[in-house]
């Protein structure tokens, strides 16, 4: 929120504390200021942000991370949303961020990431992406999960597609690269969790 909004944040919307979350091959933990170097020099490419919503600044400024520190610390600190650093285990150094809230019922968007592209190709993303997927569905018990993309941004398209989620709607949007189609997506905690029980099963 920033000074000039004076709406309260709804309090059926706040999260709770961001936990940190591990997988088999990531430790998924709350930012800290310390990272902003690291997401000044991993996020400030154009692989990176071209796929973004157009409020992402390009070229990323200067002080793009410092600024984007402040907005994220002050929604933790709200608990407005959870945020998380994408790091390797044995490697505390940020790789990549990952977003969620809670559902607001109006813009149908609740997870964001981005990863350094020196790191794709090794499934990472989907790996962060599933379990803060397990986290919201599962241990919230969240009913859904709205997400989007855009139509143009195959592997982000793929990470969805591979977590079962449904194509809902397409509908006009404007990025970094420009204008283009924006792809929501809903996964439910019943298709989420018969997913887990398939792979499960082997």
């Amino acid at each position: 929120m920033t000074p000039e909004d004076k709406t309260p944040f709804p309090e059926h919307l706040r999260m709770p504390p961001t936990p940190v979350l591990e997988t088999e091959r990531l430790v998924l933990r709350p930012p800290r200021e310390s990272d902003t170097p690291a997401v000044q020099r991993r996020f400030a490419q154009w692989d990176v942000v071209r796929y973004l919503t157009a409020e992402v600044p390009w070229p990323y400024p200067d002080d793009g991370a410092a600024q984007h520190w402040r907005r994220m610390s002050a929604e933790m600190a709200g608990r407005e949303k959870s945020h998380w650093a994408i790091t390797l285990k044995g490697d505390d150094e940020l790789i990549g961020l990952i977003v969620l809230w809670a559902d607001d019922g109006k813009s149908r968007d609740q997870r964001g990431f981005w990863l350094d592209p020196e790191f794709w190709g090794r499934g990472l993303m989907t790996e962060a992406a599933d379990r803060v997927t397990d986290y919201a569905l599962v241990e919230l018990a969240w009913p859904h999960l709205w997400l989007n993309n855009a139509e143009v941004n195959p592997a982000s398209h793929r990470v969805k597609e591979k977590q079962g989620a449904e194509l809902i709607d397409r509908s006009p949007a404007k990025y970094v690269y420009g204008d283009g189609i924006r792809v929501t997506w809903r996964l439910t905690r019943a298709a989420w969790l018969a997913r887990r029980e398939d792979l499960a099963k082997g």
